[in-house]
């Protein structure tokens, strides 16, 4: 931050990242219609600058640019500064992501530099990271910003026949797709090839470095593998991926050996070293699939995995209101990963004798350091394998590499923290949302449960007016018109948290979410979602998007929890719509089906709709609940209904508990058997219609 007390129109805001620019020389506005309107009024270019508070690069940028006053003067003098939390406002990260990439034919990422013509907010000039001096083959960032605005000035009349063009570009790109599409099953063999393809056999994961975890990719592995095996076709390579590739995470210094949670990528190919942000986004999705595959395959390394990281969410991510927290920052003392790394003297002077033998062979301290002259943890051997090269039980290995990691861990905890970004955006609770109703329903541990409530509570308490969600909260003050996103991932959280334990206020709030996507967001003539509400403010595109990117797509988990929740209920409408929303995303799905894996869930739940097990009672042995849980199954959703819960809408309300006792209804798509009162007639029953 800039020794100086001058502060620019940030100041106001409640998004860390701004706040981290309002006392910077540069004249930064947040995005809104008075400095838009400067812009109009006084001729002037727009630099649009987009980050996150958990950026390194951003940091870097702000430095050594947005604090360099003779920088500042030039963007001052020249442009109206405009600052934007990615995280915020994603409605204008994916439009001007989207026009890097039309412009540079590559992809962008943060921070993202954009130059906006001032009449019609069309980017004409696009980059991301710029120098303060020439370096890395860049120019000085200011020396582009004059060279921009002067090729404006003599040649606008160029630039207005490429903003054409870009316009064009971009509303083709919103176009929708078929509704009249044949609906199949080809896709979901189709992505189980390519991922095949993009494997990365010697040391997992997909593609080359930098390695991004991908939880959507391996959530369809595992529920092809499952689908292959209930029908007597186990694909077994399709399960060696997945456990290869989580099993390589978790050894990893992608996730934190002594905290728990995992980083936003490797920068290497064998997950060693991460670009050392924590983000909500990628811990959510990952604790739901560690928590699933453990459910699959007994792993007990999965277990612990879960564990560790819902632990870690409760300890550092979790307000004292209930919502969940943003990210950690990569950076800590003015350096990345700093907080996370040790030296083997660092290691001894805390550790006996024996606890170091066992750490140091554990995690790489016995050689050479991995990250700028210090040791990032990685599990490089096997704890039997230890073991017995330094003559040790198993169980004493074992328990002296649990005292190491505690007494490591306590000693960390001393050190300056990451920094963190403390707001609570709606849709990213929803993802933690899901990953703590898995973690507690496959773990069977009712404090994940209790984390996943409170969170749903806060939200519905607080970003929850007037039958419509507020997108991010800080301080007391919550506001911006949610997202696509925000809805589908709050619904899609609360059908799994129903199923982890039934609250009728829960299927109250979902209701209420399905409605309200329906009627801002849906896209009535062609299907599909888009994602910003019909009265949301006007911008050069519109999205639809359908492709997963670092989260699961909003159109395809709208898709998913509609077509759950009307199976739920027997409401027709919710149905339709998912079924319209899938043809609408066709075309998308078979041009690259890897790409749209959380659309081959639903595609999957269409073709061969899930196995509802709805059981009315109080359950009070637990005898249901361990009945419908013996077996794995992705396609089976199970809830178990209190007795006394009355005026159930939908089919629900047909749903009655026995005289006395419980009563258990089991259907699939349109089709139900007949209630059986006794645990062994349900269990009959599922073995015959897996």
């Amino acid at each position: 931050m800039s020794s100086t007390t001058h502060t620019n129109h940030l100041i106001r805001e409640t998004s860390p990242y701004l706040l981290q620019h309002a006392h910077n020389p540069v004249d930064w506005w947040p995005w809104c219609e008075e400095a838009l309107r400067l812009a109009r009024e006084q001729d002037k270019l727009i630099l649009l600058s987009i980050g996150y508070s958990a950026c390194h690069w951003c940091h870097v940028m702000a430095h050594e640019s947005f604090e360099d006053p003779a920088t500042a003067r030039v963007m001052n003098e020249l442009y109206i500064n405009i600052k934007v939390d990615r995280e915020e406002r994603p409605d204008l990260d994916k439009i001007y992501q989207t026009a890097h990439q039309l412009l540079n034919q590559r992809g962008g990422g943060w921070p993202l530099t954009m130059i906006l013509t001032p009449d019609d907010h069309i980017p004409f000039f696009a980059g991301t990271y710029f120098p303060v001096s020439p370096r890395h083959g860049l120019p000085a960032f200011k020396d582009i910003l004059t060279r921009v605005h002067d090729f404006y000035r003599e040649h606008g009349d160029q630039i207005e026949t490429q903003n054409a063009s870009m316009l064009h570009a971009l509303g083709s790109l919103a176009q929708s797709g078929q509704t009249n599409a044949s609906l199949n099953a080809a896709p979901l063999d189709q992505a189980r090839k390519q991922l095949a393809q993009q494997f990365d056999a010697q040391y997992a994961g997909f593609g080359k470095a930098p390695k991004f975890p991908h939880p959507t990719n391996l959530e369809r592995l595992l529920h092809h593998w499952a689908g292959t095996r209930a029908h007597g076709r186990e694909d077994k390579e399709a399960l060696h991926m997945l456990h290869m590739t989580l099993h390589a995470m978790a050894s990893g210094g992608i996730y934190d050996q002594l905290g728990g949670g995992f980083c936003r990528y490797s920068v290497d190919d064998y997950w060693m070293i991460p670009h050392f942000e924590k983000m909500l986004y990628d811990n959510g999705p990952l604790l739901a699939l560690y928590s699933e595959t453990y459910a699959a395959t007994g792993d007990a390394v999965f277990k612990r995995i879960s564990e560790e990281t819902a632990q870690w969410v409760m300890r550092e991510m979790q307000s004292p209101e209930g919502g969940y927290y943003s990210t950690l920052d990569a950076d800590s003392e003015g350096e990345e990963g700093r907080f996370y790394v040790w030296t083997p003297k660092q290691v001894k002077a805390l550790l006996s004798e024996q606890e170091y033998a066992v750490t140091a062979r554990i995690y790489g301290l016995d050689r050479s350091a991995n990250f700028e002259g210090h040791w990032h943890l990685h599990i490089f051997e096997d704890l039997a394998d230890v073991a017995k090269e330094i003559k040790l039980s198993a169980e004493d290995a074992t328990r002296l590499l649990i005292s190491a990691r505690e007494k490591l861990f306590t000693a960390r905890e001393q050190r300056v923290r990451p920094g963190r970004d403390d707001k609570i955006l709606t849709s990213w609770n929803g993802l933690m949302i899901k990953g703590m109703a898995c973690a507690a329903r496959y773990l069977d541990n009712d404090e994940y449960l209790h984390s996943a409530q409170r969170a749903v509570d806060f939200i519905r308490e607080t970003l929850f007016v007037d039958g419509r969600l507020l997108a991010t909260y800080k301080d007391g003050k919550a506001h911006l018109m949610a997202y696509l996103d925000d809805y589908a991932f709050m619904l899609d959280g609360l059908m799994h948290l129903l199923q982890a334990k039934w609250r009728t206020s829960d299927l109250e709030f979902a209701i209420a979410l399905a409605e309200a996507m329906l009627t801002h967001f849906e896209d009535q003539q062609h299907g599909g979602f888009y994602f910003t509400a019909h009265d949301h403010e006007t911008l050069i595109q519109r999205p639809k998007n359908f492709m997963d990117e670092a989260i699961p797509a909003g159109n395809a988990i709208a898709t998913l929890a509609l077509a759950r929740l009307g199976h739920l209920l027997g409401e027709q409408r919710y149905l339709d719509s998912a079924e319209r929303a899938l043809r609408c995303a066709w075309d998308h799905i078979e041009q690259a089906a890897y790409a749209h894996a959380a659309f081959l869930q639903a595609l999957e739940e269409y073709l061969y709709p899930p196995q509802l097990i709805v059981i009315r009672g109080n359950d009070e042995d637990g005898q249901w609940r361990q009945a419908i849980s013996t077996h794995y199954a992705p396609r089976r959703l199970c809830f178990i209904i209190p007795a006394t819960e009355s005026g159930l809408p939908g089919l629900l309300g047909e749903r009655k508990p026995a005289e006395h006792g419980d009563r258990a209804y089991v259907c699939s798509g349109m089709q139900c058997l007949a209630p059986v009162a006794d645990v062994k007639a349900l269990i009959a029953q599922l073995a015959q219609n897996r």
